[in-house]
């Protein structure tokens, strides 16, 4: 029941007093205060283990795993073995070989298993797929203030994999090369980086990410044939560019470039996400986003992690950072 165990809770509380098929059963925290603080403030049972909630509640379909990324494996493994699908949170794990644990699970128990990548359901992103031909160059930006929370990964596991997931899906096509370079600047791990990814198909992606800036931004932008697109996660707004006419020598002089806004349909991206693990849950289908795709987005960003590595030994960083 950290912030964002708490936002679970909120989210399908809500879904609950607006109709939806869901009831929040309870929440579990080992801090009893802070468990029964948010148990109290939506109205469900509270408890300090995973042990009591589940000997106590042999009905319980579903469950949310927010913990630190740590306790993913051993969290959802036993809510697994106790019959319970499960979404958790981003990262999906600490190393590819949890997450390969946790793709075996799923399949040997049968349970549903989602990653929690929230950005696969912003508005914004839902609005940009049908937008998508063939991507060819990435500039990515989400920059935020620091805070104490999430502080057991660095910042290419704590905000950069929701865009590493995001150009994933765009692009569908396997990476080719990676050349990063990162710094710790206000907490032990990598608070800072920029990452430039090459695919086989030829695109390319920047992605610069830092949770020490003074401003937040959340930004992706894109070029394909003919067409530039803009898209705006906080604000939940996509800007597409389209040259009309480029199929003569004299395009680029005379041509006009079209502006327009594609619909949205405004929603928290958490209650969306929530809404689609529980009808997953329900029809027992596959998810939106799979295991699979958390264990995808998860080894790139090792790899990243590997490459930033390299690159302090290559510039000797690691004497300064030690000094």
């Amino acid at each position: 029941m950290g912030a964002f165990g708490r936002n679970h809770a909120r989210a399908y509380h809500q879904l609950a007093k607006e109709g939806h098929p869901v009831r929040l059963a309870g929440v579990v925290d080992r801090d009893t205060a802070r468990a029964n603080a948010v148990g109290k403030e939506f109205s469900c049972p509270a408890f300090p283990s995973l042990e009591q909630l589940l000997a106590e509640h042999s009905d319980i379909q579903a469950a949310s795993v927010a913990v630190p990324t740590v306790d993913h494996l051993c969290a959802a493994r036993e809510l697994m073995q106790a019959g319970i699908d499960v979404l958790i949170e981003k990262p999906l794990a600490t190393s590819l070989a949890e997450a390969d644990e946790l793709v075996q699970l799923a399949g040997k128990l049968g349970r549903i298993v989602q990653a929690g990548h929230l950005e696969r359901f912003n508005p914004a992103v839902r609005a940009t797929l049908p937008l998508i031909t063939q991507p060819m160059f990435f500039e990515v930006h989400r920059l935020s203030v620091f805070t104490p929370r999430s502080l057991d990964v660095d910042v290419v596991l704590d905000l950069m994999i929701h865009d590493l997931d995001i150009v994933l899906s765009f692009v569908n096509s396997p990476v080719k090369e990676i050349r990063a370079v990162g710094l710790p600047i206000l907490s032990p791990k990598v608070d800072i980086a920029n990452i430039r990814i090459e695919f086989e198909s030829g695109c390319v992606a920047n992605f610069t990410a830092s949770r020490v800036s003074t401003e937040r931004v959340r930004k992706l932008r894109f070029f394909q044939p003919g067409q530039y697109i803009s898209l705006d996660y906080g604000r939940q707004d996509v800007l597409v560019f389209t040259v009309e006419d480029h199929s003569s020598e004299t395009a680029t002089t005379n041509s006009h470039i079209g502006v327009h806004k594609p619909p949205v349909n405004a929603e928290e991206p958490l209650r969306a996400e929530l809404k689609s693990f529980i009808e997953s849950v329900r029809t027992r289908s596959t998810p939106l986003v799979t295991v699979d795709d958390g264990r995808r987005a998860l080894g790139l960003a090792l790899e990243i992690n590997k490459a930033v590595a390299e690159h302090h030994k290559k510039a000797k960083l690691d004497q300064l950072l030690r000094a």
